[in-house]
């Protein structure tokens, strides 16, 4: 009704009362009666228009903005994607937003006042899933509290969607039930991603953890934040002991500013970087690594940097045993060619010589003897040189170290009492015999002890022992003049030698029974403090 309307009404009324009380009071015999009565009349016509005016202005008002709340609220719950639903305590439908109606296929029905049971009469897919919420409300209710769980429903198409479900109970002052929200997400395209995601971060973390190069994550001031099993393996370092320091501790002094500048400096510029570097594991041995690094990006900003290395010391050490063995090979070729070409001449010569020394005069002699010795000197290294050549056909046997060692010192006495060295032979412990070459063997024996006692020293200390792992350790340790470092490296090589006369050729001749025998041999030397030479022989030969 229009408020126009509405007053023509109110002054229809109005003045019928007026009249018609008036009216009325004609038949009232009594003035007092009347004279009551027309007060009366007055009074009630005054609270009449009270309640009108009360109910028009005051109930209008509270009813306008109940209106406008529910309005609100329609709107607010219909702009959500998520199922929103009210029920009353007794589970009839009060409110439900559009994205419910659409998800249940029930647009465009009046829901309000009916049950979920009610309601699934109108869709036959979902009919059981309406019925199967009424128990689930059941649940709400009983607990008295928020509940929260996930529902599993069905789509026409067969797709299966996975709601999140919220149930809120309330309850009046005197514990009925009162209504019950209800929230549901559909969160479905979340799991997946989340799945996704975890699939994802599984794949990485096995490639990661698995992977045969050390893989190492850094921040951006270069220091370790995360490492894989293999960093622990090459490194012997655990996790815990490296993450929180910087990457450049690990690495030798010497390329401690290339890995600074070169590599991290040049990584967060952008750039991936492959550099070989030396690092310092736990044991404190030194260990060759080829290291890749380039930028961890996140939304296209540089946050930290990862790194591959990969230990390159076996490689390097073949390599270094390549070019040892090709240096051989050449130096074979070479002793080949021009060995037998020396030796036919020197035997001529030193013939011709002893023929001259005996017919000429005692004072020339002694230069003749001279001219001996040299030829002779020369004939031991063309005996190298054929040796180095062509490596005997060892055939192996069973024998003594000890013995042959013992053989080489009574050899070499004389001319360890010629340079005033003293020498001392140890075994420890009860030796077995060992599969071996014997001549070879005291060859190298020779070799190796002549060059400690051609180093000044004083004492040279010989210990033999038998190893766990199936090896004689027989190591030949001097107080001499010692061997620069970058020299180690070159020993073996033919022709190289530090000797005023020497040729280089006895120490690779040393190495190469050593390889025949499947043994190793390793130099460990400081300057003006003597060297230690370690030889380990296998036991047996298979």
């Amino acid at each position: 009704m229009s408020k126009k309307n509405f007053l023509y009404l109110y002054i229809v009324v109005s003045l019928l009362w007026i009249f018609g009380t008036d009216y009325l009071l004609n038949f009232v015999d009594s003035k007092s009666t009347m004279l009551f009565l027309q007060k009366l009349k007055g009074i009630l016509y005054v609270c009449f228009t009270s309640i009108l005016i009360y109910v028009l202005i005051v109930r209008k008002e509270e009813f306008e903005t109940v209106t406008e709340e529910k309005k609100q609220l329609q709107t607010l719950i219909n702009s959500m994607v998520d199922f929103v639903k009210f029920k009353d305590g007794d589970g009839r439908w009060l409110e439900v937003n559009e994205a419910g109606l659409k998800f249940f296929q029930l647009e465009g029905l009046d829901f309000r006042g009916k049950t979920d049971s009610e309601m699934a009469k109108f869709t036959d897919f979902y009919h059981d899933a309406l019925v199967s919420i009424e128990q689930s409300d059941e649940d709400a209710w009983k607990s008295g509290k928020v509940t929260r769980h996930l529902e599993y429903l069905s789509l026409p198409n067969g797709e299966t969607r996975t709601f999140d479900t919220i149930k809120v109970p309330n309850f009046n002052d005197d514990g009925s039930r009162h209504s019950l929200v209800i929230i549901g997400r559909d969160i479905t395209d979340h799991l997946m991603t989340e799945k996704d995601l975890s699939t994802t971060k599984q794949q990485y973390q096995s490639l990661f953890e698995n992977n045969p190069d050390m893989v190492y994550v850094l921040d951006l001031d270069g220091k370790v934040v995360n490492v894989n099993r293999q960093f622990e393996k090459i490194t012997g370092y655990s996790a815990e002991e490296f993450i929180g320091k910087e990457i450049v501790s690990l690495v030798t002094d010497e390329f401690q500013e290339l890995l600074r500048n070169s590599l991290l400096s040049h990584v967060l510029q952008g750039k991936s970087s492959t550099k070989e570097t030396k690092i310092k594991k736990r044991d404190g041995s030194i260990s060759d690594i080829s290291c890749t690094t380039f930028p961890m990006m996140l939304d296209g900003e540089i946050v930290g940097v990862i790194g591959y290395g990969r230990d390159v010391t076996a490689i390097k050490e073949t390599e270094a045993m390549l070019r040892k063995a090709e240096k051989l090979s050449v130096a074979g070729e070479l002793a080949a060619s021009v060995a037998h070409e020396i030796r036919n001449p020197l035997t001529s010569i030193r013939g011709f010589i002893q023929l001259m020394k005996s017919d000429n005069k005692p004072s020339d002699k002694t230069f003749h003897q001279i001219v001996l010795d040299e030829i002779d000197r020369i004939n031991d290294i063309v005996s190298e040189l054929l040796l180095l050549a062509k490596p005997q056909e060892l055939a192996y046997e069973k024998a003594r170290v000890e013995s042959i060692m013992s053989s080489v010192f009574g050899l070499l006495e004389s001319q360890s009492n010629l340079y005033g060295v003293e020498t001392k032979l140890e075994v420890l412990g009860a030796l077995p015999e060992i599969d071996c070459e014997p001549n070879q063997l005291k060859q190298l024996f020779i070799n190796i002890i002549k060059n400690s006692i051609e180093a000044d020293s004083n004492k040279v200390n010989i210990t033999m022992k038998n190893t766990k792992d199936g090896f004689i350790r027989i190591k030949v340790k001097d107080d001499g003049c010692g061997i620069e470092k970058d020299r180690i490296k070159r020993l073996g090589e033919p022709f190289y030698s530090a000797k005023e006369k020497g040729t280089g050729l006895g120490l690779t001749v040393s190495y190469r029974i050593v390889q025949a025998h499947k043994g190793k041999i390793r130099y460990a030397s400081e300057v003006n403090e003597g060297t230690e030479v370690e030889i380990l022989l296998p036991i047996s030969i298979d």
